[in-house]
Order: structure tokens, then sequence, then C-alpha cells
């Protein structure tokens, strides 16, 4: 018995020697390699942030990386073999919940008409989406074509006709909305003057704030509301103003020396209470919404969340788990994604649907897989982040594995200010040593296109049909640089493509009705808490 009590308190003690680590003896108070006192003002004073972590960003699921087996989980004969498997690592991120909906296109649209609709309506149009990816020669989509962007039936449908340019914009801007959201919440910057932008036919305005901001007003003619056979003279903020002063971008604030502390409403300041900008380590910023690289998004897809026994169960060959499209566990019998299930069926028999949607379907519907995201398989292909090629993971690293790198930085004027690009953005270059989209794959060879898609479609059965050809599938382009993947399957698409593993590419300036996005986001420091499996 004695023995027994012994035991038990060697192992209690064992297990709290284990269980309570000893306080971290790092901080920020003291170096622990000079011996300076940080934020001494009899000294240097410099200033050491602790504890700024994470930005946990709206409408995002963190997602907890890990090690998994990237690459194809079926075998067909004819299908391309672009996706050989591999074990690797992806890094901790952040993904949206959903995919990115009409609504929110809507919300930039507006935002961009607002800003620049009358001083640049191009940069308006250029964001538009493509209505006529909605035409086929033998089916009628009219009523889609002219409703399915802006009637509010389609709101919470995922947005397409968005090219891999405009998303990669999108991700900018909602970037910059977000940051700006956070100094003004900060009390570091004031809300934007929107009223500044209204026109004005005072002329004494116009020269006062000419004066003021070094820039000239723009000036058109208009009908005189007062008597129609009059024009009058109208004065609003330039384009140059509203791109170089009036809009927000992340880079160029933090890249600005200056800072005007009229726009602050309550300025962080330093420790000798001298007014400042925010700075990165403030923590206050987002890292920056990008487009999820391919390791990202197929690990989200197949959420290979470890079970009991610390192990991850190998084998998904979609986001849910098995063979069968409908579900057998949450709610038995429906259908688990938006899908083609044969030739000219698309949602099933009437009263008795299937997956309920001809098209599309809004971003909510269907269950989210075991990480909490919805319509990882079916609905729109997405675009990812990756330039294509066909042998990308068989020379890709181990860890956050990526084919696309290109190392820029800003371009610097005669006066040795940044430049920024017609949306406000700094611009950037490069050369061609730092262009690493062909890295290791450069030959003549991987600018062939020998990537066949598989027909699933039964087409090749009509005589005089190539075979190779899937005509449910986008016209599948030459491989180069600006071939990017997307991945996921669609509402046009065989359940072949609902696997997370299968690949195709499209040029980055080339869009779809099969085609949407989602955004992904880095995160910082510690990895973050463990994911959840959605129960």
């Amino acid at each position: 018995m004695k023995n027994v009590l012994k035991l038990v308190v060697v192992m209690t003690v064992v297990l709290a020697a284990f269980g309570c680590q000893p306080k971290r003896e790092l901080n920020t108070r003291v170096s622990n390699t000079t011996g300076w006192n940080y934020f001494d003002r009899k000294t240097t004073n410099f200033q050491a942030n602790e504890g700024v972590g994470n930005v946990y960003p709206v409408g995002m699921l963190p997602i907890q990386g890990g090690s998994f087996t990237v690459g194809e989980k079926d075998e067909f004969v004819t299908a391309p073999r672009n996706n050989e498997t591999r074990t690797i690592t992806v890094s901790s991120f952040f993904m949206d919940k959903y995919e990115v909906n009409n609504l929110n296109w809507n919300e930039y649209l507006h935002w961009l008409d607002v800003v620049f609709g009358a001083v640049a309506p191009e940069l308006v149009e250029k964001a538009k989406p493509d209505h006529t990816v909605w035409r086929e020669d033998l089916a009628y989509n009219d009523p889609y074509e002219d409703n399915y962007f802006e009637h509010p039936a389609f709101s919470f449908y995922p947005i397409v006709g968005i090219s891999w340019e405009q998303a990669m914009t999108y991700c900018q801007w909602r970037t910059d909305r977000v940051n700006e959201m956070a100094l003004i919440n900060a009390g570091a910057l004031a809300i934007p003057a929107f009223g500044e932008l209204q026109p004005t036919d005072d002329e004494a305005a116009k020269e006062e704030w000419e004066q003021q901001t070094g820039y000239e007003m723009f000036s058109y003619e208009e009908v005189s509301p007062e008597d129609p056979e009059q024009t009058i003279t109208m004065y609003r903020p330039s384009y140059e103003w509203i791109r170089d002063k009036f809009v927000f971008n992340t880079e160029k604030y933090l890249l600005d020396p200056t800072y005007d502390p009229e726009k602050g409403r309550r300025p962080f300041r330093d420790s000798y209470g001298e007014e400042r900008k925010v700075k990165t380590a403030d923590g206050i910023f987002v890292t920056g919404y990008r487009l999820p690289t391919e390791a990202e998004w197929e690990f989200a897809a197949y959420a290979p969340v470890a079970g009991p026994d610390g192990l991850t169960v190998e084998g998904k060959v979609y986001p849910w788990s098995g063979y069968h499209p409908r579900d057998m566990v949450r709610n038995v019998g429906q259908m688990q994604a938006n899908f083609v299930r044969g030739r000219g069926d698309m949602m099933g028999v009437s009263g008795a649907l299937n997956d309920a949607y001809v098209i599309t379907a809004p971003v909510d519907a269907f269950a989210p897989n075991d990480f909490g995201l919805y319509n990882m398989a079916g609905n729109v292909n997405e675009w990812v982040l990756d330039v294509y090629r066909e042998t990308t993971f068989q020379d890709a690293t181990e860890y956050n594995t990526f084919r696309g790198n290109i190392y820029s930085h800003p371009v610097l004027g005669e006066n040795g200010a940044y430049q920024v690009d017609s949306m406000g953005f700094v611009k950037i270059e490069w050369g061609k040593p730092e262009d690493k989209r062909d890295v290791l794959d450069g030959d003549f060879a991987s600018m062939i296109d020998t990537d066949y898609p598989l027909d699933t479609t039964g087409f090749a059965e009509v005589k005089g049909t190539d075979p190779k050809l899937d005509p449910t599938d986008v016209l599948a382009p030459r491989v180069s640089k600006r071939s990017r993947v997307y991945k996921g399957g669609s509402w046009a698409d065989r359940i072949y493509w609902l696997n997370p593993s299968n690949r195709r590419y499209l040029d980055q300036d080339k869009a779809s009705s099969k085609i949407g996005f989602r955004c992904a986001m880095s995160t910082l420091g510690d990895q973050i808490p463990s994911t959840p499996l959605v129960k």
C-alpha cells in the first residue's frame, strides 16, 4: 500500500512538472541580450510590443494547418495526371466561410462608383462582371444575363464572370477598407469625407480648394436647373487628388513618411507624447486578403482534422466522407453539393428535386465541411493563387507549397517618392530574376498543352466528336505564366471534378459562369488554436 501511495505521489509530481510550465522569462521590459531597458526616455526609448497576435478577420474561419497528402485521391485512366500525390505541410490561415457573393461585389462596385464614377468611370467598368458568360448559343439564358448580377433574388448567390485579375483587385480593395475601418475605430483616422466628392458651382470654393490641396479641380458643363437654355460650369475634386489623397491604401499609408494630424481625431502617440502614425507593430492591421494557394484550398476542402488518436483519416475523395453524393449522417438523403448527376440532369425531377438548383445556389446552401466551410465542392469552381504547371507537386517545397512568386518592389519617381496606380494602390515592378513563376519548369515541354480534360458527359458517343474534349469545361488555354489554377467543380460539372485534388486552369484575364472565388489570409506568429470539427 505504501509503495502504491509513493507511486501516486511521484506520478503527481511528474505530471505537475509537465503541466505547469515556468513563466516565460523573455519580456518587453528589459533586453535579454544587452540589459538595457525598453521604453526608457533617458536612453534611446526603444519601444517593444508584446502579445500582438492575429487580427481575426470578419467573415472568415481560422484553419489550423498541418501535414496532409496533396494530390489525386482516386484514379481514372483517361484523366489528366497533373496532381501527383505528395505529403506537405500547410501553415495555419484564415479562409472565407462562404464564396464571395453578388451582394459583396455590388458593395465593391458601389464604392468604386461613389469615389471614381464621375472622374474615372473606366475603373468602375473594369470591375464589372462579364454578363456575357451566361450566353450559350443553344440555351435561353437571357434572364441570367440580365438579372443575375443585380437582382436581389440573386444577392447571396456566388459572383461569377470574374477573372483572376479582378478577384485579386477585390482582395486588395477589401484589405484597404478593413484596415481603414481599423484606423477609424482606433481613433487614428477620420471617416472619409465623401461629401467632398460632390460637385459645386461655387468658383470661390474651387479656388480655395485648389490653394489648399495643390491640385486642380475637374470642371465640366451641365444644363442649368433653372434655365434649360443655359449651361453652368461645375467643379469637383480631380481624379488625381482622389487617387493620391482621398483613397486609403494600406501600403501607401505605411510608406508615406508624412503624417497629417488633422485626419486623426485621437492620433497615436509615441512615449514622448508626439503624434505618430499607426505602425505595423501596433497590430491593428489585417495581414491582407488574397486568394488561397492551391495547397491551402485543397487542405481546407478536405478538412483533415485528426481524430482522438491524433491521426488523420486519409482517403477522403470529396470534402465529405465516403463516395456518396447524398448525406448519410447529418441530413440523410440530401445532396451534399450542387453539380450535374448525369447528362441533362441539373437538379432532379419536379416534385422530388435533388440539389434543387439548375445553375448556381446560394453560398450558404448545403452542409458545410468539417472546418465549417460552405460549398468547397460544387456550386462554382474557385480561383486560387497559383500559376498552373502540370508538374508543380513534383518540384514544390514540402511546406506552404506555391507556384507564382514574384519578388516585387515599389516604383519610385524622380524625387524618390513612391508612385501609385489607377486605383491608388502603390505601383510595383520587378525584373526577370525576381519572376519565379517558371522556376524549375520553364522548359519548352511545359508550354505544350497536354492536359486533355476527362470526357464525363457522354458527348464522345456522338459521331465526329473529339473524345478528348469535355464540353462542360471552359476552353483550355495554352499553358503560360498567366495560366491560373481553379478547383472545386461547379453546378455544370460532373462529380469527378468535385474531388478537391483535381485541378484545371484558365488565363488570368478570362472569366466563366462556372468560376467564382473566396478570400484567404495568412496568420502570424504561433499556430492558431485547433479547428473544431463541425457536428
